[in-house]
């Protein structure tokens, strides 16, 4: 054996060495620790739709240390996809599983319940996070600007569609649905979503997810037309050829479509897109061609009927005899100038009066501003950015309607989105945010928010409001019925 004191010595070294490595190492992961949390990135998006949404998956997936806080001004997240898709669009709702795994990540936090500008300002969020989105959306919808727009009866289609869908802001919108013609004016989309809603069997919408009380309304209602109006023609219609199948499709409704409007349209819509030519060649044969026998009877049958109105420009909305209901509407015939979408509408001189108890103007939607410090184009409804960078504003973006305009469909947004949340990692990435300086994101968020007395709505919570919502569609065989009072949602999730 060696010597004991030598061996001993030995040991001791060998331990001192094992203690300092330990150490050591123990420094440098608490060390990467703090350098971890200096390099994650707090970002906060404004606004729970797809925008939003959207901007939280690419931000997510492409930095992964990245943590992003959703706030919403509601309790219930997805905006549009829940307040603005039709009841009898369930597919384009599944969207929203998409939105829910964003939601689950552990990067991710959603906070509802809360008012950007009023329970916090933009710039408390910016001193709170590393960068802010705004991706609230258009809240508002563009005027007509025509005497006797205020007039009882006369509804914005964004209103309308609130109502049925379960905006809270719209839930006491009581519409009046006692006349026999409806006028919608505006021939998008929405404008169409509007009409076949209106027209729709009961046994159909009763299937779907619209809401108690606006069922109710339309199981009542008295209207059997509805006229689509537009200030241009044929070609220059904004609804996509699914919806216009959807409405000549639909049970129980027959189409009134001018075979004048649409005389020698086969031969311009040639050198059109495709898209656009299909389109109007649906139309035309629509409106042309003699129906096949089962159609033929089936149009025989119907009990409601819509139809198409052209180069028509409301001028006012004419009062009933009591000076407080709308009677009719007396528009401006047009011709058109110039040709394909760059065509505009010139009064003739010629006035045409249509009657009708219900108007619903479906003209476009409108983006507000959100703080009166941040940049907003009033006559474009936008933020002045470039690729989402908001103009002069280091640190703030935009993406979806706020950003580009209330125009498109889903998947435009999540285009958009994606291209906000790569200028904001184009932006991490070269140093323009700069992530030495820490950042506390919700924490001193909460704060705030405890001090002003706001209760923040978590996703969990929204999951108890869901499922209650399920659990109350399933009795009358709906796939939910909607809670259109935010009260009764926050007195839900407090048991």
């Amino acid at each position: 054996m060696g010597n004991p004191s030598r061996i001993k010595s030995f040991v001791s070294r060998v331990v001192f060495s094992l203690l300092i490595d330990g150490f050591c190492a123990l420094c440098s992961g608490f060390s990467r620790l703090l350098s971890t949390a200096a390099l994650a990135p707090q970002i906060c998006v404004v606004g729970s739709g797809p925008a939003g949404f959207y901007t939280a998956q690419h931000l997510l997936k492409h930095h992964r240390l990245a943590r992003v806080d959703i706030y919403e001004k509601l309790p219930v997240p997805f905006g549009l996809v829940r307040f603005g898709v039709a009841p009898d669009h369930p597919e384009v709702k599944n969207v929203i599983n998409t939105f829910t795994q964003t939601a689950h990540s552990d990067r991710c936090s959603y906070y509802g319940n809360i008012t950007i500008g009023k329970d916090v300002t933009v710039k408390e969020l910016q001193r709170a996070y590393h960068a802010v989105v705004l991706s609230y959306g258009a809240e508002d919808n563009r005027i007509l600007g025509i005497p006797g727009e205020n007039l009882s009866g006369v509804y914005s289609a964004r209103a309308f569609v609130g109502w049925y869908n379960g905006l809270p802001e719209n839930r006491d919108l009581k519409p009046d649905l006692s006349s026999e013609t409806a006028v919608v004016l505006g021939q998008g989309n929405v404008a169409l979503d509007v009409a076949r809603v209106l027209l729709s069997p009961l046994d159909i919408l009763g299937k779907t997810d619209i809401t108690e009380g606006s069922l109710a309304a339309i199981a009542c209602s008295k209207i059997k037309r509805v006229w689509l109006v537009g200030r241009r023609g044929p070609l220059q219609v904004a609804f996509t050829i699914k919806e216009l199948r959807e409405m000549i499709n639909l049970p129980g409704t027959r189409p009134l479509l001018d075979p004048a409007d649409f005389t020698g349209l086969g031969d311009v819509v040639k050198d059109v897109p495709r898209p656009r030519k299909r389109l109007t060649e649906l139309m035309v044969k629509l409106a042309l061609e003699k129906p096949g026998e089962k159609e033929a009877s089936r149009w025989a049958a119907a009990t409601k009927e819509w139809g198409l109105k052209f180069q028509r420009s409301p001028l006012e909305v004419l009062p009933a005899a009591d000076g407080k209901q709308a009677r009719g509407i007396r528009m401006a015939v047009t011709r058109l100038e110039g040709s394909g979408e760059s065509a505009r509408a010139v009064p003739t001189g010629e006035v045409e009066e249509l009657e009708c108890g219900l108007i619903l103007s479906s003209i476009g939607y409108r983006s507000l501003p959100l703080d009166s410090l941040i940049p907003f184009d009033p006559k474009l409804g936008i933020i002045p950015n470039s690729l989402g960078r908001v103009q002069g504003t280091p640190g703030l973006y935009c993406s979806g309607w706020v950003k580009r305009g209330p125009t498109g469909v889903i998947i435009t947004t999540m285009n958009d989105s994606f291209d906000t949340a790569q200028s904001v990692l184009e932006d991490l990435q070269s140093g323009v945010l700069d992530l030495s300086n820490t950042k506390e994101g919700f924490k001193s968020v909460r704060s705030i928010l405890h001090s002003r007395g706001v209760h923040p709505v978590t996703f969990s919570d929204w999951e108890k409001i869901d499922a209650a919502e399920v659990a109350r569609g399933k009795l009358a065989g709906k796939p939910r019925e909607k809670i259109v009072d935010p009260q009764e949602m926050l007195q839900l999730i407090s048991h």
